[in-house]
């Protein structure tokens, strides 16, 4: 997948079968001529990896089980690798190479939900196993490291130039807390001007009541990518399974938001 697509996304996609729901309701609603996809994401974390003590044992899918949700084709397939501590873990790079291995034939990329890892290591393991593109969650406490300011937040990408394909702008972190786009605006306008090929994508709190939230980085960013998941659910709650008839209203909305 050489052309960076822009995408829809959901989050917390937990069977094969519930891919394949939401992918028919997505193909139905999508306009003739729209290049936007329908993003797949499936979660799991270094302590799903390490048979480790977890709260989100509901939410997450078994790993054996992760290669097989993803659709062979129509979607485009992400692994969200949790490891908000592991950005200095010296196992990191073996880590990212299972995360791909997971993934399977289909899989299409790997969203890093950490702080800054080493741009380094993740060059080294995409540069050796496969092309699976790289997306790299800005999250709260990454914000913080660059206390706020859009453009070093910017200059910190440098060091990710030509090993990350998209910045994801995420302050909520699948909470369900809706986002402040004319917060985020600044952000997305200095990734853009430094790294003009670079994919942005907007997510916090999205869901078919609050899909409105985006619509400032729009007129900004018409080939914006977004992604939902804390609002998907009946009860908005991270460790919670998603809920496939809200993911199917928040889809059917963003296709007529952005497309």
């Amino acid at each position: 997948m050489n052309i960076l697509y822009p995408y829809i996304g959901v989050t917390d996609v937990i069977s094969r079968k519930q891919a394949e729901r939401l992918l028919k309701v997505f193909e139905a609603h999508l306009p003739n001529g729209s290049n936007y996809k329908f993003h797949v994401g499936v979660m799991t974390s270094y302590k799903v990896m390490n048979g480790l003590p977890t709260k989100f044992e509901k939410a997450f899918p078994k790993t054996r089980d992760i290669a097989g949700i993803f659709l062979p084709d129509g979607t485009y397939n992400c692994v969200h690798y949790i490891d908000y501590y592991g950005h200095g873990r010296p196992s990191f790079e073996d880590d990212l190479a299972e995360v791909i291995s997971l993934g399977g034939e289909n899989l299409h990329a790997v969203q890093l939900d950490m702080i800054w890892p080493d741009p380094e290591s993740i060059g080294k393991v995409n540069g050796h196993l496969k092309d699976v593109e790289i997306i790299l969650q800005i999250g709260e406490k990454a914000f913080d490291e660059v206390d706020e300011d859009p453009d070093e937040l910017a200059e910190r990408l440098d060091d990710y130039n030509g090993v990350v394909n998209r910045i994801l702008l995420d302050r909520s972190m699948g909470t369900g807390k809706v986002m402040d786009a004319e917060w985020l605006l600044p952000f997305a306008l200095a990734i853009r001007k430094r790294f003009p090929k670079m994919g942005l994508v907007a997510a916090g709190g999205l869901g078919s009541d609050t899909l409105q939230a985006v619509e400032p980085l729009l007129d900004e960013f018409p080939d914006l990518s977004i992604d939902a998941e804390g609002q998907l659910k009946k009860i908005k709650d991270t460790l919670e399974p998603l809920d496939t008839n809200l993911a199917e209203q928040y889809l059917i909305k963003a296709i007529n938001l952005l497309c």
